[in-house]
């Protein structure tokens, strides 16, 4: 799910917007600044990004195996897409190793708040999974990320990795031998005194 911060690319750093979300008790998963490809995670996939996408019940970020918010430096009038969008395959692989699938069922984003589609309909998009603006989520009523194009955001220059490839799992690396003492119990390293 993807979201503008309202602020300049131009003049912020991902870690100093992700820093002004934790002091404001705001979370997302990731801060991406497309001007300079900087980004950092706040959470794992894994953990839901509860209350940032819609007020009240359901929340929609707790939703399925995994809600990424990613939260993109930039302006919902002026679409990040139309600009250059560096770093973005790191993310897009990453969101591919979670299965996100490559689609925007919802189509391109609106410009402004859009007149809302039925609840029925709304829903539907959503159960499919996928990619999303915050404007497109259920209930939401924000007009981020703005007319940003979904072709530019899913397909960059580099095609998904090759399912059956990403699955593999790397060979684990050798760890040392644990050591123990002559009683049985772990020998931890200590810092030395001096």
């Amino acid at each position: 799910m993807w979201l503008t911060t309202e602020s300049d690319p131009g003049a912020l750093s991902a870690r100093a917007v992700a820093q002004r979300l934790v002091g404001d008790g705001r979370s997302g998963h990731l801060v991406w600044n497309p001007r300079t490809g900087e980004t950092v995670q706040l959470l794992p996939a894994t953990a839901p990004a509860g209350g940032e996408l819609t007020a009240g019940s359901p929340d929609r970020a707790c939703e399925g195996r995994v809600c990424v918010v990613i939260r993109v430096i930039g302006w919902s009038h002026v679409p990040f897409t139309d600009a250059p969008l560096h770093e973005l395959t790191p993310i897009l692989r990453w969101l591919d190793s979670w299965e996100i699938p490559r689609r925007w069922p919802a189509g391109a984003p609106p410009a402004v708040l859009p007149v809302r589609r039925s609840r029925a309909q709304e829903e539907r998009l959503w159960a499919r999974g996928g990619h999303f603006g915050l404007s497109q989520v259920p209930g939401a009523q924000v007009a981020a990320p703005g007319a940003i194009s979904p072709h530019r955001v899913l397909a960059p220059t580099d095609p998904p990795p090759d399912r059956a490839r990403s699955l593999a799992s790397p060979e684990p690396p050798a760890l040392s031998a644990i050591e123990h003492t002559a009683n049985g119990e772990r020998h931890y390293a200590s810092a030395a005194s001096g």
